[in-house]
């Protein structure tokens, strides 16, 4: 099943390599940060929440220069940039002892991920043809998943906030692991280049104003925004806040909770890939919408018997993160393939760039009301926000649907179809 999803160029198989390996070290850190800098370098909960949302206010800042470099120039450089922004940035990070150099090491990972997501999108999408581009995202989240999983397992059995080295350890081998896909990308000097000739500037018509004439992706963008907001933007602080505070586990339990997510996503995305072909796109996201809304329905139920009891809170704070998951494994595979089934070549940087800058935006809106809702001891009205959230998201995922051709939405493009204002290709959604 797995040879099946592969893309049939070798470059595109080395680059999902490259994803398998790195993400090892991301699994080491990512259910940690928010323990890190509270219960290790002794910053308050408000405090954490405001410098991680720093972070995604540097995301959102540079992931459009991003894109309008990768459309220039190509998204190769731009990718060795975002590389070794992140190796020191993880570095900085482990050695980051007072507020000041939290600052300074989150701003050097931040400015490195701004074009992360867009510059790997943008490379894959290049790489694989459209029939094969919506697996090809799927096994791309597969194997992010599965290294971060089995990081997440790995720092879990080892990091205690009572010995810092151990903290200092994940961030030095997270930053190290990302010189895997370097190497690979370095290898490779045909891949990630320009896809079309140089056009005109990111000001004039065909920069973003002419990404953001598209009303489909304008709208797209727009679901995606709160889903993400509602969604990923709560993962750092807001889940594990929650668990540890309010359902009363341990750092170790939200580890394994990662590890349930992993799980769940490694076990099911092949198949739900299969299922899903050939399906609305649109109607897609709208399920992902309701079933993320469950999962912090689920959070909820167990902060409120977390004192009461104990292993059916844990069991639940597992379990959230595990249904989670199953709606990512119907959410990575089709947003992204929408996203560059609406990209011409010229732009496509551009188009994932700005879809960037939503996790950029959701990463200060998130911890900058979750740290501070959950420290104030309202936890459950931060549920109750996370869980409308998603659900408003479903229904703007329905309403995409028709501005999309039946190509767009994951469908054969056999008869011409009722649409809205077209573009001067002819897509619909676009406006003149």
């Amino acid at each position: 099943m797995i040879r099946e999803s592969l893309p049939a160029r070798r470059e595109a198989r080395l680059l999902l390599a490259g994803v398998l390996l790195s993400s090892v070290g991301r699994g080491l850190t990512l259910p940690f940060l928010f323990i890190y800098l509270t219960d290790v370098r002794g910053l308050s909960d408000a405090a954490a929440g405001l410098v991680i949302g720093w972070f995604g206010a540097i995301v959102m800042v540079l992931a459009p220069v991003g894109g309008t470099l990768m459309d220039r120039f190509g998204a190769r450089p731009v990718a060795i940039f975002s590389l070794l922004g992140q190796v020191a940035g993880s570095i900085l990070l482990a050695y980051a002892v007072t507020p000041a150099l939290v600052f300074v090491a989150l701003t050097v990972v931040a400015a490195g991920m701004a074009s992360s997501w867009a510059g790997n999108a943008t490379m894959l999408a290049s790489l694989t043809g459209e029939h094969e581009r919506q697996k090809a995202f799927g096994l791309q989240f597969a194997l992010l998943n599965l290294g971060i999983g089995l990081g997440g397992v790995i720092a879990g059995t080892f990091v205690d906030v009572r010995r810092p080295g151990t903290f200092e350890a994940i961030y030095l081998l997270d930053g190290f692991t990302y010189l895997i896909p370097l190497a690979i990308l370095l290898a490779m000097p045909s891949v990630g280049r320009r896809l079309t000739a140089p056009g005109r500037t990111g000001t004039e018509p065909g920069g973003y104003r002419e990404v953001f004439r598209d009303r489909a992706f304008r709208r797209l963008l727009t679901f995606g925004l709160v889903l993400t907001t509602c969604g990923y933007g709560q993962i750092e602080v807001g889940f594990p806040a929650f668990a540890v505070r309010t359902a009363d586990v341990s750092p170790r339990i939200v580890a394994w909770a990662l590890a349930g997510n992993t799980v769940m996503i490694v076990a099911a995305q092949l198949t739900v890939m299969r299922r899903i072909e050939g399906r609305s796109r649109s109607r897609t996201l709208a399920v992902v919408g309701a079933i993320f809304a469950v999962s912090w329905l689920v959070l909820g139920v167990g902060g409120l018997i977390g004192d009461r009891i104990p292993l059916l809170a844990a069991l639940l704070v597992i379990a959230c993160s595990t249904i989670f998951g199953f709606g990512e494994t119907l959410l990575q595979p089709v947003q992204p393939a929408l996203i560059n089934a609406l990209a011409p070549d010229r732009l496509r940087g551009r188009y994932n760039s700005a879809h960037s800058v939503n996790f950029g935006i959701s990463s200060v809106i998130g911890p900058v009301t979750a740290g501070p809702l959950i420290g104030a001891g309202h936890a459950m009205v931060w549920i109750l926000l996370v869980l409308s959230g998603c659900l408003v998201a479903s229904l703007l995922a329905l309403s995409v649907r028709r501005l999309l051709t039946p190509a767009q939405d994951g469908g054969p493009a056999l008869t011409p179809v009722e649409q809205g204002p077209t573009s001067a290709a002819g897509l619909p959604g676009h406006e003149s």
